[in-house]
């Protein structure tokens, strides 16, 4: 009798080990467990021990092992109902190890049928069926098996279970497309299951980087798969760390192909090595899917190494059928997709046939936006622009219905990623048409690929502003580090998006201005200079109310002049005097004179009658300073997100502000004298400077002001651009926290090194703290996207103050100080500056 019991308490220590991924321990244990159930003659035991330690052999990368312990413990006979069925669900969960979906199910139904007198052990499976239903697209079967396992456990008190059946509800939500349900989800049990153990930790970790994936957030996916890969590697866990790869190639899929083929190899060898064949098929198809990546466009906007040879259309065809065979048919499609796709583009001659299925609300996104892309390029192969555009249009508007929930701006510039290939077809088919309508359609769809949907402002957060004041001090703590790498700090950051993800509604949907409607909105003296990019080509489309004219420009030139030009800048803001201050001076000078020449000089007879210019740009030119530009210098700039934003904010009447608020971080050196003198224009007008000027004050002040100014010291996150901050009294001023502002101001003034900087996402889009305020309904931000020398600063804004308080637009404001002071700095208005 102490035999058997001993055996018992060993058996489930040896779960419980595995359970929490320390499964060379629970190997061990389980063995011993399985010798006393022999010595005591307990078949059933012995059998169950079996069938745990199958699991284990098969986390552990032995699946066939496994499989063979399963079947010998079946074949001995004598086993009540229970074990039978608790072996079937093993066995189960050994098919879906390797991928063989069809065998997964079968053995899974046959276990819960068998176990509906045990409703514990019957949610186990419940929740392993749940991953074959995943997998095979059946969502709502899925969500059915994890709401009844999240109950059954719930009342048989197994909290940990039943977080871990939340946690699978959340990624099952991800694969619906609702990221934000999904997010939210995941995050409400993130801490228990965090802190039950490593490898549950890890677990959870990389479904949550495949939710940041499926969002375009691609940088901090990748480095979150990539550590728990590293997690699985010392956790001796093959098949969950060659899971990681898989994950890891299919994001860099999207924007370095290259790589992506190297991580999806090495994926697919490691489940070949643990005999899980329908999961090798799927990374070596990512594999080949990165080897077609023909066309494709990097996060910045430029066009990614091209490959050498293509793969062979048997080995693509025979990869295909494997999926499909497998149960995998929408990735399949997408192989078939990509593969036509990469021909098309290669050769032209490869147009006989386009193997596009229809687009139904069942289809996957991803298939859809391919079949649409592929439909595009056949179309311009066969020298049909109009339907390259038609085919290119209908999938972003596929894409825009997928992105109409989201109010957040976070979400909405990185699903972006999505559209890219779209947006690069139907912007290069419109410069190939040379009309000027298609061009101008097509630079406002791939800016509207962002912020067309206006957000609701959220309601009140103070679990928001708590998390991130307690984010202020984790920051403060390490200003020069990577604090977003303290575990307490990246727990903080993800409930902070996710609140943000699901608090920030939807509004309005925005439409897109047309050309004549853009022409129409220019009065006398106006010009629009909307710059375009697709890939390869940089063209100017110049419109006024008399007409409009396209003109091409030499892309090569630009980016050689491109790329020295921050440094450039940054040099001549930090030496303002000595022997070298003249040097560095005359070297930027030749940089912004040839830069003018690039993207001005062909269009030199209209912007010399130009009163007022209006400029949109492409990713590639987000850090050039506009009005430093010799063909530009001192006169009225606005750069707007897009022509549509503009025409909406001029729609919307503007009242003169009567009153301005005023800020000065600490450690700045003319901080505060920048604050005092500006303020000296206005009427009304309140300054916080010194302990005064915390982020709860100057959010407060935001809301009761028509122009706030910002004299800061502030930092942009090129990761995490929604954490860029001005630097207060108690900590920094995040992107955030400009969500948390009932009423925004229609001027912000931001005198902050680096906050007027942007990371570009996917081509068009760029984010950053300029970005932030106008999305929350702001009207125009004046910032510089450079270090800016103090003594221009303090000096020119006061100037810019002048005209913002005599009710002069923002825009001439800047220009009319620029011209007083003879201060050439690189400050610009993003926005609707007049």
């Amino acid at each position: 009798m102490g035999t058997r019991i001993d055996a018992g308490a060993r058996y489930a220590r040896g779960v419980e080990l595995a359970n929490r991924g320390r499964y060379t321990d629970a190997r061990r244990m389980l063995a011993e467990a399985s010798d006393a159930a022999e010595r005591d003659g307990d078949r059933n035991l012995t059998a169950r021990i079996a069938g745990t330690t199958a699991y284990v052999l098969a986390r552990m990368g032995d699946v066939d092992a496994g499989e063979r312990l399963c079947l010998e413990a079946l074949a001995q006979g004598g086993l009540d109902a229970v074990t039978v069925a608790q072996l079937h669900g093993q066995l189960g969960a050994l098919a879906l190890e390797r991928g063989l979906l069809d065998d997964a199910a079968s053995w899974l139904d046959k276990s819960i049928r068998g176990l509906r007198d045990d409703p514990v052990r019957q949610a186990n499976m419940r929740i392993n069926r749940s991953l074959v239903d995943m997998q095979r697209g059946q969502l709502d079967a899925a969500m059915a098996d994890l709401a009844a396992a999240e109950h059954t456990y719930r009342e048989a008190g197994l909290g940990t279970e039943a977080d871990l059946a939340v946690h699978n509800r959340g990624y099952t939500l991800m694969l619906a497309g609702d990221l934000v349900a999904a997010l939210q989800t995941m995050q409400a049990v993130r801490e228990p299951l965090d802190d039950a153990s490593t490898m549950w930790a890890a677990v959870n970790e990389l479904d949550r980087a495949e939710v940041l994936r499926e969002a375009g957030l691609v940088t901090e996916a990748e480095r979150s798969l990539s550590a728990v890969s590293a997690v699985f590697g010392r956790h001796r866990a093959p098949r969950d760390r060659a899971t990681a790869d898989y994950h890891l190639a299919r994001s860099l899929l999207s924007h370095d192909p290259e790589r992506a083929a190297t991580v999806a190899t090495a994926s697919a060898r490691r489940f070949a090595a643990i005999g899980s064949p329908g999961w090798a098929v799927r990374a070596e198809a990512i594999g080949l899917r990165a080897r077609l990546a023909v066309g494709r466009l990097d996060r910045s906007g430029m066009p990614v190494r091209t490959p050498r040879r293509l793969p062979s259309p048997a080995k693509v065809a025979a990869v295909a059928d494997d999926l499909e065979a497998q149960g995998f048919r929408s990735e399949a499609e997408a192989l078939r997709l990509t593969d036509a796709l990469a021909r098309i583009r290669t050769d032209h001659r490869e147009v006989k046939a386009v193997p596009a299925p229809r687009v139904g609300p069942r289809t996957p996104l991803e298939v859809g936006l391919l079949a649409h892309e592929l439909r595009a390029a056949h179309a311009a192969a066969l020298g049909r622009e109009h339907d390259t555009r038609r085919h290119a249009a209908a999938g972003l508007d596929l894409l825009d219905r997928h992105r109409r929930s989201f109010g957040s701006l976070d979400l909405q510039v990185s699903a972006a990623m999505r559209g890219t290939g779209l947006a690069t077809t139907g912007l290069s088919s419109a410069l190939r048409s040379r009309s000027h309508a298609a061009v101008f359609e097509w630079s406002e769809r791939a800016r509207a690929l962002t912020g067309f949907v206006l957000p609701l402002r959220p309601p009140p957060d103070p679990d928001l502003a708590a998390d991130l004041a307690e984010l202020r001090v984790l920051r403060a703590a390490q200003p020069d580090g990577d604090w977003l790498s303290d575990p307490r700090a990246a727990l903080l950051r993800d409930r902070t998006r996710e609140r943000q993800w699901s608090h920030t509604a939807a509004g309005e949907h925005t439409g897109r201005a047309t050309l004549d409607e853009a022409r129409g909105e220019l009065a006398d003296g106006e010009v629009l200079v909307a710059y375009v990019f697709d890939g390869t080509q940089l063209a100017a489309l110049v419109v006024s109310r008399n007409g409009s004219q396209l003109v091409g420009l030499d892309w090569a030139a630009a980016r050689t002049a491109l790329r020295g030009l921050r440094a450039d800048l940054d040099m001549s803001a930090a030496v303002v005097r000595g022997p070298m201050a003249a040097v560095v001076r005359r070297g930027l000078d030749a940089r912004l004179e040839t830069l003018s020449q690039i993207l001005c000089g062909p269009i030199d007879g209209v912007l010399d009658r130009a009163e007022r210019v209006l400029i949109t740009a492409p990713g590639v030119l987000s850090g050039v300073p506009w009005m430093m530009l010799p063909a530009l210098r001192r006169r009225p700039i606005s750069i707007a997100s897009s022509v549509s934003a503009w025409v909406r904010e001029r729609a919307r009447e503007w009242v003169p502000p009567e009153a301005a608020g005023f800020a000065a971080g600490p450690r700045v050196a003319r901080g505060e004298e920048e604050v005092t003198a500006g303020s000296a224009a206005w009427r009304r007008a309140d300054v916080r400077a010194g302990d005064d000027a915390t982020v709860a004050d100057v959010t407060a002040l935001a809301s009761r002001v028509g122009v706030l100014h910002i004299a800061a010291h502030g930092r942009h996150a090129a990761d995490n651009p929604m954490f860029s901050g001005l630097e207060l009294a108690d900590g920094a001023l995040f992107g955030y926290d400009i969500d948390l502002i009932p009423r925004v101001p229609e001027t912000v003034v931001l005198s902050a090194c680096e906050v007027g900087r942007s990371s570009v996402r996917w081509g068009e889009e760029a984010l950053g703290m300029t970005r932030i305020w106008l999305h929350a309904g702001t009207r125009s931000v004046i910032a510089a996207p450079v270090v800016v020398a103090d003594d221009n600063a303090c000096e020119l804004l006061g100037a810019v103050h002048e005209g913002l308080a005599a009710g002069v637009a923002p825009s001439v404001a800047l220009a009319e100080a620029a011209e007083r002071t003879g201060i050439v700095a690189p400050f610009q208005v993003h926005g609707a500056g007049f």
